[in-house]
């Protein structure tokens, strides 16, 4: 386990540079989890660390594999200094203990909503898991164990959860795209969804 957050830990250096604070939040039951901040100019980003040590399990599974599954962490990307985003540490390690805690399995084009805004005013209080392989790459390890993928959260308005519940998370991204909504305005409204 260790060795795997090693290498994870290695993989967001090498993509994001080097951590400016970490925060260690721990929940009863389950493995401590770790979230880094990067600073890339105008945008902070926040990057989960412990959530890939265990592989994510299928809850219908009697049993638990120790060792083939998919693991993942976070990464939320908003642009610095328009609101309290470092709030969202705690938020972030909530999400990504769920795995642990709720025996979901996240993936790309999951809605993971927390009841409550991500940081403080936030109009947010769900995130869009995208597709990874973009601003990190996925990282392999060895057979038989699955590549932990670096997932990003692309934060929801109430209104856009629940259209992406009736119309899906490709035609809530083609919206955003088509409006060219800046995922990253940690003060954005929803998109128009007429």
């Amino acid at each position: 386990m260790e060795e795997i957050l090693a290498l994870v830990e290695a993989r967001l250096r090498t993509a994001l540079g080097e951590p400016d604070a970490r925060a260690v939040v721990t929940f009863l039951g389950t493995d401590r989890i770790e979230v880094l901040r990067f600073l890339d100019g105008d945008v902070v980003r926040y990057a989960t660390l412990g959530m890939s040590a265990q592989p994510m399990a299928d809850p219908t599974s009697p049993l638990a594999d120790p060792v083939k599954g998919p693991r993942a962490e976070l990464v939320l990307s908003v642009r610095a200094g328009l609101a309290d985003t470092d709030q969202v540490l705690r938020p972030l390690a909530v999400l990504a203990a769920s795995p642990q805690v709720e025996g979901v399995i996240v993936a790309p084009g999951a809605s993971l909503d927390l009841g409550d805004p991500l940081w403080p005013s936030a109009p947010f209080s769900s995130v869009l898991v995208a597709e990874s392989g973009g601003l990190v790459e996925d990282l392999e390890l060895d057979a038989p164990m699955d590549p932990v993928r670096f997932l990003p959260l692309l934060p929801m308005t109430p209104n856009e959860a629940a259209w992406k519940r009736v119309r899906g998370a490709q035609e809530l991204q083609e919206r955003w795209l088509s409006h060219g909504t800046d995922l990253r305005d940690p003060l954005r409204t929803s998109v128009p969804l007429d």
